[in-house]
């Protein structure tokens, strides 16, 4: 038996077992959900076999009926899945189902088509997706994203809501009071990062306890959907995060306190941390896990715990680092014999320096046995680590694609990379490679293309076909039989640029300096983290799909009814509009920087920059894909009707998407390109901006970026404090009409 085969076997027991009588109930909801009109037309059963695979037929004795068996339920929900987009030709996507438009009576299969997957464990969701995308959600959005998810044919996701609820119990336990214990818990938008260690306490209130049964209720939803889904939900544990109270209600612990992060003050950063080899660890441990299960059920053995993100160990000694992974997996399994360790390997390349292969090698070697640990690694598709730590020296670990830095909205993907890089690196000499998934920090559905394409490759041996991809995935999206050549052609340009950036210098985001914070340098052209360089020729790429897509909406008007395709024509009008921002910003300082200038020469320079960010906003008021009001509105929900608890919600959620801190510690890292945001947040600043280069050149004095940085911070601390109030109903949707306003901003634009 190869090493291989053998760790297959390992999974596949640990996931729903492949036996001929699978539980197809949920499959069946999910049918009535989103294709009403065809319950009864599709019948689901169970076979034998090793695995997730399926089989697709016509349904013996019933004209017009469709046979999906399957040897789990989630391979059952892929099988769906498959026959929908590759017979139906229709799709569900993260901007709504198109699933009910399927045609009856049914197309037939004719001969019977299989599929099975190539790894175990199709992975989805980063620890940070739930502060930049799912923070505010509620279970209307969950159930659309779980359908998505276990038709794409994901297995094991995330699930980290109602994790608060468990963890102040746990905290009470052992003696803590409430107010020590949500001195240490963050704000809602934050949380993931006081369940990584990076921060604690709050800023602009305590977190209500209305919010943490709220979001236990949630969990209550959401977890019993995964299952029946055939998803295997990663619960969180206990990590060792602790309030700093606890070193005074327990002196004699092994307490010590993790490094900063990200320029925050002392107090909200800097997290004590119980190391496992401490007795009252596993007693934690056990006492958290035990609480779980009570809550939820024995639903799961895989268990979310990362100790180290973005915030080094205490002690970089080996023996040290292997006696911490060696007493977090024994606190696991002391309270679940079957536990799997589930850590996101990001720390590996955030901070190599620390990581060397000897540090990753004890830390991982703690792990007693190669089945007692799964690593996600994180950023495969341009950072892989697997490569440099020997197969993560033998332990199991999930390719991943890391995408949309803070959510920003950028399109941008590498489809060579996803498609080649999975199948190369599970067929390499000595692979534990387990799995495949999406660890997007944010989902922004206007790169949705590439997180199809990574969760299909996992049911292709080959790596697919990009350009016979992108025109089938192009043709179900727009509902037609028969993608038109000029709709071709535009995805064609897209595919085999835009997606498939292989820059390793602007990869994963690219972020338009609209977004940052105004200054005279340092905004064009950034690499690395955050890059705003952009890897392709707007006009060759952006521009030509746009205007082959405007094009065919006049010839063939009915595509203007089709949502994904009146949200593509504002996703590219949008990317154009900010890639010529930068060429009008470059004008701008142009002008400024020239000694014959004058100040009304800077004025006239600068106007375009505010042109541009009103048409811009005008364009994303069209479209109910990039609305501010969703966000707020979704935070407010929660309020329950309480004026003063809505206004905290929402500074929780207009504080991330702006200064990110209480002082703009993480300014413009969850940047928004919505309507709302761009025309009064990114507007005011510009225009404050402008307004300065002009009063330096009609004063003679010198620019200060400082006291520049100090205005835009003010700009963002004002904008934060806002609250919808008592806005009319209109305010929060839609205004004007895509295709008028895209019309407009062509003649103005290109």
């Amino acid at each position: 038996m190869s090493r291989f085969t053998g760790l297959c076997l390992f999974v596949l027991a640990a996931l729903p077992h492949a036996l001929a009588d699978v539980d197809v109930s949920g499959i069946y909801g999910l049918v009535e959900r989103r294709m009403p009109r065809h319950v009864g037309k599709f019948t689901l059963k169970g076979m034998d076999g090793e695995g997730d695979a399926f089989v697709i037929s016509d349904t013996k004795g019933h004209s017009g009926g469709v046979t999906v068996e399957c040897t789990t339920t989630n391979a059952c929900a892929r099988g769906l899945y498959t026959y929908v987009t590759e017979f139906g030709e229709v799709d569900i996507w993260w901007t709504g189902s198109r699933l009910h438009e399927l045609a009856l009576p049914l197309p037939k299969v004719g001969k019977p088509v299989s599929g099975s997957a190539i790894v175990p464990y199709r992975y989805h969701f980063n620890t940070v997706t739930f502060g930049y995308t799912t923070a505010f959600c509620g279970f209307d959005k969950w159930s659309l994203l779980l359908d998505w998810l276990a038709l794409r044919g994901v297995n094991l996701p995330l699930a980290w809501n109602g994790y608060e609820k468990i963890l102040i119990e746990v905290f009470q336990e052992v003696g803590l009071s409430d107010a020590e214990i949500f001195e240490f818990i963050t704000g809602p938008a934050f949380l993931p990062w006081n369940r990584f260690g990076n921060e604690q306490g709050s800023w602009g209130g305590t977190l209500p306890v209305q919010f943490v049964e709220d979001q236990f209720a949630l969990q209550k939803q959401i977890l019993p959907r995964m299952v029946e889904l055939g998803m295997t939900p990663i619960l969180p544990a206990f990590t060792g995060f602790v309030p700093r109270a606890m070193a005074s209600h327990y002196p004699n612990a092994s307490i010590v306190n993790g490094s900063s992060w990200s320029g925050f003050l002392t107090a909200l950063t800097n997290d004590s941390f119980l190391e496992p080899f401490d007795p009252l660890f596993p007693q934690m441990q056990k006492s958290f896990i035990t609480k779980q299960q009570e809550a939820y059920g024995n639903i799961t053995h895989f268990y979310t715990l990362d100790q180290y993100n973005e915030n080094d160990p205490f002690s970089g000694n080996t023996s040290y680092l292997s006696s911490v992974s060696s007493n977090t997996v024994d606190s696991l399994r002391a309270a679940d014999a079957d536990a799997m360790w589930v850590l996101q390997g990001w720390l590996f390349f955030s901070s190599e320096t620390f990581w060397t292969n000897d540090r990753v090698e004890a830390y991982l070697s703690g792990a007693p046995s190669d089945d007692s640990v799964l690593i996600l690694d994180l950023y495969t598709e341009a950072q892989p680590q697997w490569n440099r730590t020997n197969s993560y020296f033998g332990k199991q670990w999930v390719w991943c694609q890391l995408h949309d830095y803070g959510g920003n909205i950028g399109m941008e993907g590498n489809l060579p990379a996803i498609t080649q890089g999975p199948i190369a690196a599970l067929h390499a000499n000595g692979s534990s490679m387990v799995g495949m998934g999406l660890t997007m920090e944010g989902q922004e559905p206007g790169n949705e293309l590439v997180y199809d394409a990574l969760l299909d490759q996992a049911w292709s041996t080959t790596p697919l076909n990009i350009s016979d991809y992108v025109t089938k995935w192009a043709t179900r999206r727009y509902q037609v039989k028969s993608l038109p050549l000029n709709l071709k052609e535009a995805w064609g340009i897209l595919g085999s640029t835009v997606f498939s950036n292989q820059d390793l210098a602007s990869q994963a985001t690219i972020k338009s300096i609209l977004e940052l914070s105004p200054d005279t340098t340092g905004l064009v052209n950034r690499t690395g983290h955050h890059p705003t360089k952009i890897p392709y020729d707007t006009n060759s790429t952006i521009l030509a799909a746009l205007e082959l897509l405007v094009q065919t909406s006049k010839s063939t008007p009915a595509l203007k009814t089709v949502p994904e395709f009146a949200f593509d024509i504002v996703e590219l009008s949008r990317q154009l509009l900010v890639n010529r921002f930068v060429d009008h910003y470059n004008n701008l300082i142009g002008v400024w920087n020239s000694t014959s200038s004058s100040p009304r020469d800077v004025l006239l320079a600068g106007q375009p920059l505010l042109n541009l960010i009103s048409d811009l906003d005008t364009l994303l008021f069209t479209n109910e894909n990039y609305l501010l009001s969703t966000w707020i509105s979704d935070a407010r929900q929660w309020a329950h009707g309480n004026a003063s608890y809505a206004a905290y919600l929402e500074y929780s959620a207009r504080n991330q998407i702006t200064l990110w801190g209480p002082d703009g510690e993480i300014n413009d890292y969850a940047s928004k390109q919505w309507a709302g945001v761009v025309g009064e947040y990114y507007g005011a600043r510009w225009e404050a901006f402008i307004s300065t280069l002009v009063g330096t050149k009609t004063s003679g004095q010198a620019y200060n970026s400082t006291v520049v940085k100090q205005v835009m911070l003010s700009i963002g601390e004002t904008f934060s404090r806002k609250t919808w109030g008592s806005a009319s109903e209109e305010t929060w949707g839609t205004k004007g009409d895509t295709f008028t306003v895209v019309d407009v901003l062509l003649k103005h634009w290109t």
